[in-house]
């Protein structure tokens, strides 16, 4: 039997922060509580430290397998594990897409030998798939994912029956990316008119605009209204979207939630100039006033959850010109610090 006392370390917990032992033995947490002692435990002095539970990521991109020479599920995980994430939920668009549950259950025999950290992964979904999407187990799996707007893997989901269909049959959480398709390629092609190849970075957000955020967005929840669909949108971005949320209602009530993304709390449109393809993403970082926005709909419960999306590419990939930069950020091992930063701000305060 391996045993491990925490002692007199500041731990923050429900809410509360309170000077408490932690006894691990055999890995789990056996006990916490004043002054705890264990006759073989090996002791950590804690003193004038704070010690966390372990967070939750509901939303990367570990691209095992297939898309390994980017990263893979134990590089990841142990990335997430030294920022302090101790559980991850996964996406589907790795190579081949999370479409069939033999694929499903492929990732999580990778996992069972190669991550560090507590996972579950999304079965995707697509606008041929549904009866492999009904066989998924909600017990074992978080969640159904559907890419609303297309995004790196492209497994877009656009047709309007498949989607009516999805919504109304699939009785486990869906989690939407949300971004009208018709509207970026009509942006796009607006630019690529107006600049070639040369299309600069500061026009990403017109790109992946507002509009075609807040369609999307409303789209989702009307359906999941009509259908009563537990329904989680993913990384909004905008200060229009936070209208569609409730904050009147506790969360454990809740069968519309959403999710803010560290970097769009972090980032806005004013650093593409500096920083170019590192910072695109999508949905889009924008304007300013929708960071600060965020921050405020996070506070206030409109927004339940943070999130990385962690994405990450090889230095070649995002060193393309805009058209052929990937989208995505490596944020997982750095959300915790960049949360802990906004508390040292006194913005979480």
């Amino acid at each position: 039997m391996s045993a491990i006392l925490i002692k007199n370390g500041k731990l923050v917990n429900e809410g509360k922060i309170q000077e408490l032992d932690i006894l691990i033995v055999n890995d789990k947490i056996e006990k916490i509580g004043a002054n705890l002692s264990h006759d073989s435990a090996e002791v950590i002095d804690a003193k004038g430290n704070y010690v966390f539970p372990g967070a939750i990521d509901d939303q990367v991109h570990f691209r095992e397998p297939g898309l390994t020479h980017k990263a893979n599920l134990f590089t990841e995980s142990r990335a997430a594990v030294a920022g302090g994430i101790t559980s991850f939920m996964e996406m589907p668009n790795t190579v081949p897409n999370t479409l069939t549950q033999e694929l499903l259950e492929d990732k999580y025999q990778i996992a069972a030998k190669s991550s560090l950290a507590n996972y579950s992964f999304f079965m995707g979904a697509s606008n041929e798939n549904i009866e492999e999407v009904l066989k998924t187990d909600q017990k074992e799996v978080c969640g159904v994912k559907i890419f609303m707007g297309s995004s790196t893997g492209n497994m877009l989901v656009d047709d309007e029956k498949t989607l009516e269909n999805l919504f109304s049959q699939v009785p486990m959480l869906i989690a939407t990316h949300c971004e009208d398709e018709q509207t970026i390629r009509h942006n796009t092609a607006l630019f690529i008119e107006k600049y070639g190849k040369k299309i600069p970075f500061e026009a990403h957000p017109e790109i992946r605009s507002i509009d075609a955020c807040y369609k999307s967005s409303s789209l989702a929840i009307s359906m999941a209204k009509k259908y009563d669909t537990r329904l989680h949108i993913l990384h909004i971005s905008t200060e229009e979207e936070l209208a569609l949320f409730r904050n009147d209602i506790p969360l454990s009530e809740k069968r519309i939630t959403s999710e803010v993304c560290v970097h769009h709390l972090y980032f806005d449109a004013s650093q593409y100039d500096e920083l170019g393809s590192k910072i695109k993403c999508n949905p889009a970082i924008k304007d300013a006033r929708h960071k600060r926005a965020l921050m405020k709909a996070l506070l206030d419960n409109r927004l339940d959850i943070i999130a990385t999306d962690h994405a990450p590419h090889t230095i070649q990939e995002k060193d393309g010109d805009y058209l052929s930069a990937p989208s995505g950020l490596p944020l997982v091992q750095h959300s915790l610090d960049l949360m802990l930063d906004f508390h040292r701000q006194g913005a979480l305060n």
